[in-house]
Order: structure tokens, then sequence, then C-alpha cells
């Protein structure tokens, strides 16, 4: 089941991609791990208060995306996607070193880097891309 996480509903964000981006993370985490079974979509709409459609959209992008599989008639498992959790990280982190070389190079000081890291790893500010 997933751990409880919240909707942030003044977030700009959509509902479903952050459903979406929470059960990544979560599985990334490992708190999440292969064959378990998720919430069904009325049961997270029920405990996040929000529409079922919203749930339902967020579960067919992780399908699509393979990070969860559907059996009909016994629910939604989280697949076994270590591989592509791997390669993610690996080209985050490839990104983020070519992003903060740029930085360095365009001469934004280390402390404004430090603090926009803090920012979002304390939960705040957009991280779309």
């Amino acid at each position: 089941m997933l751990s409880m996480f919240s909707i942030n509903y003044r977030s700009g964000e959509p509902m479903y991609q952050q459903i979406y981006n929470e059960v990544v993370k979560e599985i990334s985490l490992g708190l999440l791990l292969p064959q378990e079974k998720l919430a069904t979509v009325r049961e997270l709409a029920t405990t996040l208060g929000i529409n079922p459609n919203t749930v339902s959209k967020a579960y067919q992008l992780l399908e699509k995306n393979g990070y969860i599989y559907s059996a009909v008639g016994k629910g939604s498992f989280v697949s076994d996607c270590s591989g592509r959790i791997a390669g993610l990280k690996e080209s985050t982190m490839n990104n983020l070193k070519k992003e903060i070389g740029q930085a360095y190079n365009l001469g934004i000081e280390y402390e404004v880097i430090e603090n926009l890291t803090k920012t979002i790893y304390n939960g705040g500010g957009n991280t779309d891309a």
C-alpha cells in the first residue's frame, strides 16, 4: 500500500501529476516494492479527498511508463522497474552535473544553488523542468 502522502491543492501542478510523482518517488526510495499491491483508485481517491478520475489518470500514466501494472479483478501492482529507476538516477545526476557546471560558468554563487537545493528538498519550489 502507498504510504501516506498528501496533495498540495495550492500547487500549480495537477493532482494526477502529484500522485504520479509520489508513487515514482516511493518506488525509487524502496518504500513500494515490486509486486506490492497499490490502493484501489477508489480507496486512494477517498483517502485524498479527490475525484477517482484523477487517481485513475495517475495510475494510467504510471502503467504507461512501466512503474505499475494492472491485473483485471485483482488491482494494480508495482512493477519491477529497478533498472528504469537506476537509469533515471544516473541520467539525472549527469544532468545535474552539467547544469551546476553551467551555473558556475554563469557566476551563480554556490550559496544560491545550496539554498535552492534545500528549498526543493524541503518540499518547496517548483521542480518541473
